[in-house]
């Protein structure tokens, strides 16, 4: 007889080896969770070491898997009390089964897939898992599943080429950041990349936003005119028509309101630019983004910018948008501060964020 540990990371891994080194009359003896050998995996997680054995005699037939079971059973049980004979015979019928499975060539269909875990993790959508999972099974090069993962998903990740130029426009539903965003960007392009820069509101439905706004503009010296018609936007545009960028922040409007969205394209058509970024919340609920970017295609936009990534831990919210949206990513924030915490992310970080490999805080 051959008895051979494994150290593997679940049981389909261990399935596949046992069938493929020991053949299908092999049996599982044990089974139990280890840590992986050296210092480095005391912080991994932990594997399972499985034990199987098989009955390698030339000098007799080979006996059914039922009888390979009950040989097993037998030694197992010479040492045991009568008390565990029952949960023992369990045991070796779970094995049995197990087994009887190998020999069908099926796996162990119950034992959880580790990356589906990975994905579930991440808080991406069902139909997104659904979609990564297909495309990790049509790629034959022989690399990390994980790295498989990240290869699929650099693929659905776009980002925007960020132009800082000419008109710029940010809509949005209320409440997910849009007038401290517009505040980080002129920030950016006045201080930091040293353009000139005008500022726009037609958000005159809270008092708030606009002495917000109005107290940035003074703190960084450009420019700020509020808009209540488009004869408004027509004037305050030709005030700033030598300018190197025009930054303007729109009313927040709800996307259910089809009214509300085509009086706000208006304004926008009067613009005239390409340049419109959605600005959506990281925290948004899953089923709410599509209800959100459908409200608001009318007005065009073709970039998105995710905000409050700070106050979230899970990030598979980013790619839900992206792929509900169909357009690329411009910009994300990841706090209050102005302009500091606004940031272009690359794929790389993206992916990074989403598999949990890499944080905000």
């Amino acid at each position: 007889m051959v008895i051979k540990k494994y150290i593997v990371n679940n049981m389909n891994e261990a399935l596949t080896r046992i069938r493929y080194e020991l053949g299908k009359e092999a049996i599982i003896i044990s089974q139990r969770k280890v840590k992986r050998p050296g210092f480095l995996g005391f912080f991994q997680k932990k594997a399972i070491e499985v034990t199987a054995a098989v009955d390698n005699s030339e000098k007799e037939e080979k006996k059914p898997l039922e009888d390979g079971i009950e040989v097993i059973k037998k030694i197992v049980q010479k040492n045991q009390d009568e008390d565990k004979e029952n949960y023992i015979y369990k045991e070796l019928q779970e094995m049995k089964l197990m087994m009887d499975k190998i020999v069908r060539g099926e796996g162990d269909q119950e034992e959880k897939n580790p990356l589906q875990s990975i994905l579930k993790n991440t808080d991406l959508n069902d139909e997104i898992i659904k979609y990564i999972s297909k495309e990790i099974n049509n790629i034959e090069e022989n690399i990390e599943s994980i790295e498989k993962i990240k290869l699929v998903l650099k693929e659905m990740i776009h980002t925007s080429k960020h132009l800082t130029e000419g008109k710029i426009v940010l809509v949005g539903p209320t409440g997910v950041g849009k007038t401290t965003t517009i505040a980080k960007l002129a920030g950016s392009l006045a201080l930091i990349q040293k353009k000139k820069v005008g500022l726009i509101t037609i958000d005159t439905y809270r008092i708030g936003a606009v002495e917000q706004l109005q107290t940035y503009a003074d703190i960084m010296n450009i420019p700020f005119k509020v808009v209540f018609t488009q004869k408004d936007m027509e004037e305050a545009l030709d005030s700033m028509k030598d300018y190197d960028a025009i930054l303007i922040d729109t009313t927040g409007r709800s996307s259910k309101n089809a009214m509300q969205i085509s009086e706000l394209r208006m304004l926008i058509d009067k613009i005239n630019t390409e340049n419109i970024h959605l600005v959506i919340s990281s925290t948004i609920k899953n089923k709410d983004i599509n209800t959100i970017i459908e409200g608001y295609k009318p007005l065009g936009f073709n970039n998105v910018i995710i905000t409050k990534l700070d106050e979230t831990t899970s990030y598979g919210s980013i790619l839900n948008i992206l792929q509900s949206a169909k357009k690329p990513l411009s910009y994300v924030t990841v706090g209050q501060s102005v302009p500091d915490d606004l940031m272009i992310m690359s794929k790389d970080e993206i992916v990074n964020l989403i598999l949990g490999e890499d944080s905000i805080c």
